[in-house]
Parts: structure tokens; sequence; C-alpha cells
């Protein structure tokens, strides 16, 4: 039987400087989804990238003395590298300054302008150049950039504009009878309300005050706006051609997911629904407008001062470590915070205690009482039965939860079995058992339900922590990963290592300190 297909992206990543922990936790979540639906036997693309013009990257370009080019060749280059630290498994790794981007980018552009959506005119608005947004003066907030809090300058100069309002009502309609295209709900209802019903305004999609951008072919002054040009990535990078798409391009279009942060939802949800109309196209299955993640409860950001980075906690905590904490800190609708001191916690908690211990203790059990080789003897109490249910379920509960992009949540279910391991463990006191006569058989079969159930949860944790579930796998010396508790196989040779170690707080931070001249 063929495999269903799932296209899952992320919003590709400007390259103005290097990803902070708030940029990252994009494509950690997006690489859990996609490790996922691959679990789950789907054919999966995972798509993620670079956007690389507009002026913002001219002028630092300018700044540092080096070509645009040069300038995002450097940052692209760290940008994939972060996303490799994070053990992330994407199919492609796209870059807007491809040539062959460019190049269809032009013949879109054409399309639009010869169908009659795209019209000259000419531009007077405020515009932040790092968001790379024009605002109305009634969007601002306390006279500057609603998005980033920036100061906003007058500029005027000719340019090309996309007809959005020719797609108000369409697009309306279109929301109200597709209930799952935007999620969360509340995304939805901003978009409508902030920005659809007071009337969509044409959109600016050329600019002539630079030159970092994919030329518009009929009219060299011109360069397709950023926002047009990075958008279309999620086509042409599979082989959309106005001319003529490719095989690949039929089989993955339309996308399964769009995942990407809050503050570009209206780019996803209003420009680029009604650029995919224009060309004839569907619109991707659903749009998924993630919180942010904040440290401290303040947005993470290069000019606040606040920037944390991914490979620099990889350093200090490990991969696994700083996966399980975006992956499960982060709410489903609400923004998530990261401290160091809730890192350690956390690490200490879930990482070191609950799986870690419950890890090590088992095995050494079994190879303390019985030479490391168990297998089910059968001699079964109440007591399993809870434990051996809830992990016959896992399977389930944990795809409820992915189905519905709750990701912490089905990280809460894995770790809910594993809690629930620990207080068997109390509950049958294995020691005991082994001082009984007459109840080594009983105490087997304990440790045999622990060994299964610990290898259910490594399977369950494959998507998440990566390193981890094929750590626990190798530990175990078994490579089975069904998704039930299975009453027939053996467990030998297995050799307990140290997952997570227990986290110092104070030495911890103290070295944090030292790293980044902190208190």
């Amino acid at each position: 039987m063929e495999k269903k297909k799932y296209y899952i992206s992320t919003a590709i990543a400007y390259t103005s400087g290097k990803p902070h922990i708030g940029n990252t936790y994009e494509i950690v979540l997006a690489d859990a989804i996609a490790r996922y639906k691959r679990q789950k036997g789907f054919d999966v693309y995972f798509q993620t990238g670079t956007d690389e013009h507009g002026e913002k990257i001219e002028l630092k370009a300018k700044e540092k003395g080096v070509s645009p080019q040069e300038f995002v060749d450097e940052v692209a280059g760290e940008i994939k590298r972060i996303w490799d630290v994070m053990n992330t498994s994407y199919d492609r790794f796209v870059r807007t300054t491809d040539k062959n981007h460019e190049r269809v980018v032009q013949k879109i552009f054409k399309k639009m302008y010869d169908k009659g959506d795209i019209y000259k005119g000419e531009y007077e608005g405020l515009y932040c150049t790092p968001c790379e947004s024009f605002w109305t003066e009634s969007q601002l907030v306390d006279g500057k950039c609603p998005d980033c809090g920036r100061e906003v300058e007058n500029k005027k100069e000719e340019a090309y504009f996309f007809k959005l309002s020719n797609y108000q009502d369409r697009l309306v309609e279109y929301y109200n009878s597709h209930p799952d295209f935007i999620k969360p709900d509340s995304r939805k209802n901003e978009m409508i309300n902030n920005f659809i019903k007071p009337g969509l305004q044409d959109l600016c999609v050329s600019r002539t005050s630079f030159s970092w951008g994919v030329p518009v072919d009929f009219d060299k002054k011109h360069v397709v706006y950023v926002w047009l040009d990075a958008l279309t990535n999620y086509i042409t990078n599979i082989g959309y051609d106005p001319d003529g798409s490719s095989d690949e391009f039929k089989k993955l279009w339309p996308a399964d997911l769009h995942l990407i942060g809050k503050d570009i939802i209206r780019f996803h949800t209003i420009y680029w629904p009604c650029f995919l109309w224009s060309l004839g196209l569907e619109l991707p299955k659903k749009i998924f407008g993630h919180p942010w993640l904040l440290t401290n409860n303040d947005k993470i950001g290069k000019s606040r001062g606040n920037a944390i980075y991914a490979d620099d906690l990889v350093d200090l905590f490990g991969v696994d470590a700083v996966r399980y904490y975006v992956l499960h800190e982060i709410p489903y609708a609400n923004d998530g915070n990261l401290t160091y001191e809730l890192l350690i916690e956390r690490t200490n908690t879930d990482l070191a205690n609950t799986l870690g211990n419950l890890v090590n203790r088992t095995i050494s059990m079994a190879n303390k009482y019985f030479d490391g080789i168990v297998s089910n003897k059968n001699v079964k109490e109440e007591v399993d039965d809870e434990l051996i249910s809830m992990v016959n379920v896992l399977d389930t509960k944990v795809e409820e939860k992915m189905d519905k992009l709750e990701i912490g949540f089905a990280l809460d279910e894995i770790f809910e079995v594993l809690r629930r391991s620990n207080k068997y463990i109390d509950e049958t006191t294995p020691w005991q058992l082994a001082k009984e006569d007459g109840k080594k058989d009983r105490l087997e079969t304990v440790l045999y339900n622990l060994l299964e159930v610990i290898r259910v949860c490594a399977v369950a944790l494959k998507p998440f922590l990566t390193n981890t579930s094929e750590n626990i796998l190798k530990q175990l010396n078994t490579t089975n990963e069904d998704y039930q508790f299975l009453d027939c196989l053996t467990y030998e040779n297995m050799k307990p290592e140290v997952l997570f170690a227990r986290i110092d707080k104070e030495k911890k931070l103290k070295e944090i300190g030292e790293v980044n001249n902190l208190n």
C-alpha cells in the first residue's frame, strides 16, 4: 500500500543574524511532528531554510563591508548548523537566493501581473525596516511598529501592488468553511477582527529603494518585495512552475502543515492564500501559529540584550534536555518561558529522576537478581493491570494529542506512564521479593513488566528525545519498536548507563554566569 504523504514546513529563517532559542523552538517543534508522522508510516517531506533578500540584509552587509550574497551565505550556514545541532531531520534546506527559486518568482510575479492581480502605483506609508513592513497610522502602537516596537519612517516610492481587496470575501468564506485552516482559533479571530473586517488594503509587492532582491524582469528598477519572494518558497522548491510543474509538486502540494510563529500569521493566512488563488492553486491544509518562547517572561531578542542561543544551551545541558524543555514547556496557545533555573529543575525532575533513574534502577535490578536475563514468568497480580493497561493505551493518547498539535501534552502522556512505573516499583518492592522464598518468578515478572514498559516508552519518545530513545533501546539490548506491551520477549546482555546526570543548580548557574558574563 502506498504511504500517505505529509508535507510539513517551518517558516524560513530571516538571515539577518544568528537564530536565538526562540527562533530555534520552531524547527524542533516541526521536527517532532515530522518524526512522529514518519513513525506512523507517513511519507514525510519536511522543508525548512532561509529567507535572504530585503533592505535589512543590504544594510547589514554594507555595515560589515561585504556583499549581500557573502553576508547571507555566512548566516545561512550558521542557521543550518544550529538546525543540525538540534538533531532536526529536515528533508530539504532551501534558500531564497537559489537561482531556480528566483527564476520561478519572476514567472509568478509576471503571471499575477498578466492576470490583473498586480498593478503599478505609488506607495507612501510608515515603514519598519527590521520587519520589512508598511503600516498605517492607526496600526501603530504608541507611534511605533506594532510587531517589534521600533521606530518607523515615512517612505514614498513607485511600487507594484497586489489586489488583496479582490479576495476579501473569498477569504472570509474560506475561513468559515474550513474551521481548522488556522490554529489556534485565537489567531483566526485576530486576523478577522484586526485585518479583514476593517477592509484589506492592496499589498505593496515591489520596491525601488534598494536592489537586494529578485528583479522584476519586465521592470528592472523594481525588486520583488520580500514577502511575495519568501512565501512562494513553499511551492518553488518542490517544483512549481507557472509553465508546468513537476511530479514532485503534484505529489506534495497542498502542504499539510505550515508551522510558523504567531508574529507572521498575517502573511501566511491573508497574503499567502490570496497569492495561491491568484495562481490557481489549492491552499495549505493547516497553518499553526505557535506561541513564543520568552525568557524571564520577556520576548527574546538581540536588541533586548537577552538572547540565548541553542548551541550554547546544548553545550551546557545536552541536546535532548533542550529539546525536551522547549517541546514540553511551551503550551499549545500561550507563550512559554525559559530560564536557566527552570531548565535545570525540569532536567532534574523529569529527565534525571523520572526517566533516567527508572531505566537505571530497573536494568541494575535485572542484572543483580537474574544475571541480566529476564523473561515473562506471568506471575501476575492486580497491581500489574493498571500499569500494563496504561502503556497499551499510550499510543492512542499520544496520537490524540499529536493530531491536535499539542506536543507538550503528548510528552506528558509518556511521562505519566514513566511516573506510574516508578510508583509500581514502590508498590511491588522488588528488593523485598528477592529476599522471599518462592517469589523468584513473581520478581522476574515485575522486572519484565518494567523493562517492557520502558521499551514502549522509549519507542514513544523517539520523535522528541531522539538520542535518549536510541540510548534506552541500546541499554535494553533490543531493536523491537512495537508500540504495545508484549508478553513474550526475553531481555539479556543489558548495560545500564546514566541517561541524565542530576545537575547541581548552584554550580551550573555559576558556570553559566561565567560563560555569559552575567549574574
